[in-house]
């Protein structure tokens, strides 16, 4: 299982890295570092059939870091959501892939998300509804650490944590930077993990979000506590534009970036090559 979600992931990354290099502009840095994630979740976690993606009591995904919605899209479009050569699309004029995703336009997405803080509200409350209706279902949602400087994202981990809200597991980007700079020297939000203990919430925390096995590790024992009456936090310590050297080594910078066609073509080549 193992190495079939490493070149599951690595697919992943390529196609985020060329859709973005296709439109020419994006938020590189913040979607490859959270790739491995979302391939756990979707090839491996979620209960989802991209046959039926508005199936009734289905796992629902909710990311709240908008700026990772070209990642979510590759992930999607590997498992089977829709046809790849859409990716080409992104947020080209009539395209179903904006920036930030969108329920409305792109099937299996479940929230339209961007402004920061709002998509977490949302897995709060589709965790909620999913608990008074009974359907079984877990949600999932993304943050980032810029985002987790919003005052909405603590107003709802306490609204979580009073309701109970066992079936809600949500993950954090914790990849240190943020548009101006590193995230502890504009507003620290450290130390992260027991803030969310004493918002009432388990805590996970994996060394390395970018490590495959370690991150499916933590959802699988975030799943084991799904009715011990508390939410759950998986803190992934992740490295901004993860796999393409270019993207890393830009540090901050990486936000949101020009991506030259001929740096992505090597990246890829690059990747492939390690497979």
């Amino acid at each position: 299982m193992n190495q079939n979600l490493k070149a599951i992931a690595r697919e992943i990354r390529c196609d985020t890295i060329a859709e973005i290099a296709h439109l020419g502009v994006g938020h590189i840095g913040g979607c490859l570092s959270v790739i491995e994630l979302l391939t756990v979740l979707y090839f491996d976690a979620m209960r989802i059939d991209p046959k039926h993606p508005d199936q009734a009591g289905r796992d629902r995904f909710i990311c709240s870091k908008g700026h990772a919605g070209p990642a979510v899209y590759a992930a999607l479009a590997n498992r089977g959501f829709f046809d790849k050569s859409v990716l080409l699309t992104l947020n080209q004029c009539g395209t179903d892939l904006p920036s930030h995703c969108d329920s409305r336009r792109t099937p299996g997405i479940d929230m339209t998300t961007g402004s920061l803080g709002q998509g977490f509200s949302c897995a709060v409350g589709a965790a909620l509804g999913s608990k008074l209706s009974g359907d079984g279902a877990t949600i999932y949602t993304l943050i980032g650490d810029g985002e987790s400087q919003e005052g909405q994202i603590w107003e709802a981990a306490m609204f979580a944590a009073a309701k109970r809200l066992d079936n809600l597991i949500a993950f954090t980007d914790f990849n240190g930077l943020q548009i101006d700079g590193p995230v502890a020297e504009i507003n620290d939000i450290g130390p992260l993990g027991a803030k969310w203990e004493a918002f009432g919430w388990d805590v996970i925390e994996v060394p390395d979000g970018n490590e495959i096995e370690l991150v499916r590790t933590a959802v699988k024992q975030a799943q084991a506590k799904h009715q011990n009456g508390k939410p759950k936090m998986v803190i992934l310590h992740t490295k901004k534009g993860c796999g393409m050297k270019w993207a890393e080594e830009l540090g901050a910078a990486n936000h949101n970036t020009r991506v030259p066609a001929e740096i992505a073509e090597e990246a890829i080549r690059l990747l492939r090559q390690e497979g």
